[in-house]
């Protein structure tokens, strides 16, 4: 039962993650310097549990499955933000299960060597996710539009949207998510086959 537990502990940290980095992305002028974080984090909370779940298993394709729980406990967070109401085309949801199935993909075709998994499908996502959450960066509503439309009362002075200074961060936030995915994700994904042996 332990690894199920385990999962659903993940589960839910994905959805605190998804509201706490979305709303920083979204009430700031920092939206492409958070998106690196935002990028990062998504991929640690991926490939820790993927990994590891894959490793319990040993079994190729209980990586896409561990996506699949995060992408539903995913949309119920944004489900929730629209209760709550904020207009749907706001609330961004990261795509988990493109990223897990490359972790798959790499633990099947090197018939199941460990350290490929963790280097190779490490890289995988640490570049793939960025691209993906961006696609769904692009499909939403203009963020500091949307935030000026649907202020929240209680919203810190730090937060409140103001005028992006265009050009003042990075010019790729992909690329630069993508390539601090890719070195983190292999450590991401050594931790996840370590924690088979405690």
């Amino acid at each position: 039962c332990t690894h199920y537990l385990f999962i659903v502990v993940v589960a839910v940290n994905s959805t605190l993650l998804t509201i706490n980095s979305g709303d920083y992305i979204f009430y700031t002028d920092w939206a492409w310097t958070s998106f690196v974080v935002f990028s990062i984090a998504n991929t640690l909370m991926t490939v820790v549990g993927a990994v590891y779940y894959i490793t319990f298993t040993g079994v190729p394709g209980t990586g896409a499955y561990y996506g699949l729980i995060m992408q539903v406990y995913t949309w119920v967070a944004k489900v929730a933000w629209f209760a709550l109401g904020y207009p749907a085309d706001f609330i961004v949801h990261p795509m988990w299960i493109p990223s897990c199935m490359l972790l798959d993909l790499a633990y099947w075709a090197t018939k199941k060597n460990k350290h490929s998994l963790i280097f190779f499908g490490g890289v995988l996502v640490g570049m793939s996710m960025p691209l993906f959450n961006m696609v769904q960066l692009m499909l939403i509503a203009d963020p500091l539009e949307t935030a000026f439309k649907y202020p929240r009362p209680t919203l810190p002075p730090y937060m409140t949207p103001i005028e992006p200074q265009v050009g003042k961060f990075y010019n790729s936030p992909v690329a630069l998510g993508a390539g601090a995915g890719a070195v983190l994700a292999c450590t991401f994904a050594a931790l996840g086959c370590k924690m088979n042996t405690w």
